[in-house]
C-alpha cells in the first residue's frame, strides 16, 4: 500500500466519526425538543 493511500485511510476516519456524531447529535436534539414540547420525560 502506498504512503498516500495509507495516509488518506488514516485521515478519513475522523471525518467519518464526525459525520456519525453529527447525525446522532441531531437526532438526539430533535428528540429532546419533541419531548419538551409534549411535556414528557426523555427517559
Amino acid at each position: 500500500m502506498s504512503v498516500f493511500l495509507l495516509s488518506l485511510y488514516v485521515l478519513i476516519w475522523p471525518v467519518i466519526v464526525a459525520g456519525v456524531l453529527f447525525v446522532l447529535g441531531r437526532g438526539l436534539w430533535h428528540e429532546i425538543r419533541e419531548a419538551k414540547r409534549e411535556g414528557r420525560s426523555l427517559i
